[in-house]
């Protein structure tokens, strides 16, 4: 083989690494842009089937349960029998619970949906994120950001969407659904055409046993990041799930879309922290963050006292400019250097997680707010955040010479 024929044998490969880059990224954004997309919609379900506030924290956290427990069951799975099976079959039944989504009828059709979309969406999740490990392994700055910016970004574009569509088109109930069904079916048949990334090994049944596999480095980051994972990602559930009833109680002449827009005030800033702070080491990105949460409660505190929408839309903001911080620092700390075998169990831990803290919270709010009153809930939610975002901050600070090899490698 001559040199320039070897050159242009490179060239094509590194052009279809960057495809299948693309590619990958772009699942993680439309996975969590279908799990964002109810929220604008969930006061057209009240409205229709007269649903309490816990119901619908529940029907958004059979999502979020699901989700952990694929990821308990399948998070080590491509791992062993590769990338491509994996997500091709998540996938399609993701396409399956959008068809469900769009066919229901009542609270227990949208809850069945919520499940298999969860189910879904935690056997792709932990593969989507593995493969840009695989495609980046020099360093893997850019997979720890595509994995950290593509989850928010996708929430941001989904709830977005879907507002717009709940605004401007007919029947947004199904026009959302199909659309999106239609997004991961294509994506389903592109993943068919591309090249594993990954070597296969034996044990994929025994990989089935709920077991989280994570290399001491990773749990390390873990013990001391915890409190400021679950601050970030509780904020994210109460305002995926009852940021719209809030809205509406602080301005009930605001248009119906306005719930939606608040949630995508965080996740939009969220995306934009966690491309922003690149520059900034990992554990002093997560400290920054925690301690944007603290004005970021104070402000819907605020906002729940003089019923300002600015204020709260302020706060939601200054809120994804923390949850994006921690995110992208967390990430890059955990992701700095695990083996092929283990990068699905490390992101399927941090998942686990995540999606615990998100929908653990939820439940706890839905059930206070049934119980007291929706402006309390959300105060005694904002005060419980912004102190456990000072314990987070204290935590990152005072171990950060814990966290220094882990830092120091990432950087």
């Amino acid at each position: 083989m001559t040199t320039a024929t070897a050159g242009a044998s490179r060239h094509r490969r590194a052009v279809s690494g960057r495809g299948v880059f693309v590619l990958d990224a772009s699942i993680l954004v439309a996975l969590l842009a279908a799990s964002s997309a109810p929220t604008p919609l969930y006061p057209a379900y009240q409205e229709q089937w007269n649903l309490s506030a816990l119901t619908v924290t529940l029907v958004f956290s059979a999502y979020a349960l699901a989700l952990l427990g694929a990821l308990l069951v399948t998070g080590r799975l491509s791992d062993h029998v590769g990338r491509r099976p994996v997500l091709v079959g998540a996938l399609a039944l993701e396409a399956i619970a959008m068809a469900l989504f769009a066919g229901a009828d009542g609270v227990g059709a949208l809850v069945s949906a919520r499940i298999v979309q969860g189910l879904a969406t935690g056997m792709a999740t932990s593969a989507a994120g593995a493969a840009l490990l695989d495609l980046d392994p020099a360093g893997r700055r850019g997979a720890a950001l595509a994995n950290s910016v593509s989850p928010v970004l996708g929430m941001a574009v989904g709830v977005l969407t879907a507002t717009a569509l709940v605004r401007f088109a007919p029947h947004p109930m199904v026009t959302v659904y199909v659309l999106l069904a239609a997004v991961f079916l294509a994506q389903a048949a592109a993943v068919a055409r591309t090249p594993e990334t990954a070597r296969r090994r034996a044990g994929a049944l025994r990989s089935l046993l709920p077991r989280l596999a994570l290399p001491t480095t990773a749990r390390r980051v873990l013990l001391v990041a915890g409190p400021g994972i679950i601050a970030v990602w509780a904020l994210g559930g109460f305002y995926s799930s009852l940021g719209p009833a809030l809205t509406h109680t602080l301005a009930p002449q605001a248009p119906q879309a306005t719930g939606g827009l608040l949630f995508f005030a965080l996740t939009a800033s969220a995306a934009a922290a966690t491309w922003l702070s690149r520059p900034v080491l990992p554990t002093t990105a997560a400290a920054l963050g925690c301690c944007l949460l603290v004005p970021a409660s104070g402000l819907s505190l605020l906002a729940l006292h003089t019923h300002s929408l600015t204020a709260l839309f302020a706060g939601s903001a200054l809120a994804g400019f923390g949850f994006g911080a921690v995110s992208q620092g967390v990430l890059r700390l955990l992701l700095h250097s695990p083996a092929p075998h283990l990068r699905g169990g490390v992101l399927a831990s941090y998942y686990v997680l995540s999606y615990l803290s998100m929908s653990l919270p939820a439940i706890a709010a839905g059930i206070l707010t049934d119980s007291l009153d929706l402006q309390v809930t959300a105060r005694l939610y904002a005060s419980s955040v912004a102190v456990l975002a000072i314990v987070a901050a204290g935590a990152l600070w005072t171990r950060r010479r814990v966290l220094l090899t882990a830092e120091a490698s990432s950087t």
